[in-house]
């Protein structure tokens, strides 16, 4: 790759766009990052206030479904690559008003990919489309085994189905049109800046607030692990590295049911908090399971690893002990995103630009 780059990365004032985006305007200041975020409601700028300002850094506030916009940004940028991580990516929302996650995630998506078509005249050359997906677009798993990259697509909820949908859209473009695109799916990531309405945040909180702590059903669904920042150096390897049309599985290597990280992390803050050990524990409140929940998601990550080197270099639990320690430490970013006021950071640094 020329080393002449203007990316594009969408929803980068989100959980993972955000470290995505201070990683790679920090790791490479010779490429120019562009940052386009409509700044809904789990949209953050407080969460890269320490890149802005620099050299190599824009933010453009605006939605990726609106075409004109999008073109303009291309034009006036002269965008090579996009990272695409913007999406609508809470399942327990996309029941409740699954039109907003095809309009946003799947309408979206080919927005974005008509706009770089047109713009890149099929020269693509030094070129690459990145699209950041899910693992949950593979379905469920029972006790045993794991999902490939061969693995047949089954999503389960609204939120998936609309990934999925993206997903095959890249595909059929790259197919199509030889456009070159890439596809990741990773596994549920955990640590700094993420909303409080996952799992590991809102646990986190309503600990400290001694206020229940509500776990679906038994608690008994398992998940794969992957802390952010290790899913950020897999991202910049699979940009640089991987090959146009291919698709790489992200994972943490680290299977854990909800009911024992909820123990985790009970007894972590605990003894953080010096309250007697066991105390957290007490707040745990079953409650009715969600709607279609799927039992199991477990990544193979043997691809990426095979191909590039690339494994988790956090373990769970040094990851888990971060994430408590940032929260514990950065209260005030918390409290600004639970009463809103984390949406005047733009209008103070941006608004009379």
């Amino acid at each position: 790759m020329s080393s002449l780059k203007h990316i594009l990365i969408t929803g980068g004032a989100g959980f993972i766009g955000s470290h995505l985006v201070r990683h790679f305007v920090t790791k490479y200041p010779q490429y120019q990052i562009i940052n386009l975020d409509a700044l809904t409601y789990a949209g953050n700028l407080e969460s890269l206030a320490d890149v802005d300002g620099r050299d190599n850094y824009t933010f453009i506030k605006g939605d990726i479904r609106d075409e004109n916009l999008v073109r303009a940004v291309f034009a006036e940028h002269h965008i090579t690559h996009v990272i695409h991580a913007a999406a609508e990516s809470h399942v327990d929302r996309s029941i409740l008003d699954p039109l907003s996650f095809v309009k946003t995630n799947v309408l979206g998506t080919v927005n974005l990919l008509q706009v770089a078509k047109a713009r890149w005249q099929e020269d693509y050359s030094d070129h690459v489309f990145y699209q950041i997906s899910t693992d949950e677009v593979f379905g469920a798993l029972g006790d045993t085994g794991h999902f490939t990259e061969q693995t047949a697509y089954d999503p389960r909820s609204p939120y998936s189905a609309s990934k999925a949908s993206a997903d095959h859209f890249v595909r059929a473009w790259c197919h199509t049109y030889g456009f070159p695109a890439l596809v990741s799916n990773c596994s549920n990531n955990y640590g700094p800046y993420q909303f409080p309405e996952k799992l590991i945040p809102l646990m986190i909180r309503n600990i400290i607030a001694e206020k229940p702590l509500p776990v679906y059903g038994q608690g008994q669904n398992v998940r794969d692990w992957l802390y952010v920042l290790d899913h950020v150096t897999a991202i910049d390897v699979v940009f640089h590295k991987g090959k146009v049309g291919e698709t790489y599985n992200i994972g943490g290597n680290h299977e854990l049911r909800n009911l024992d990280l909820v123990h985790m992390l009970c007894d972590q803050m605990d003894n953080a908090l010096g309250r007697t050990s066991g105390t957290s524990r007490n707040l745990i409140t079953f409650v009715k399971d969600r709607a279609g929940h799927d039992f199991r998601y477990a990544i193979d990550a043997s691809k990426i690893h095979r191909e590039f080197g690339w494994s988790p270099s956090t373990s769970f639990a040094q990851g888990l002990q971060k994430t408590i320690t940032w929260y514990l430490e950065n209260q005030s970013w918390v409290d600004h995103v639970i009463s809103g006021e984390y949406q005047t950071y733009y209008q103070a640094q941006y608004a009379t630009r």
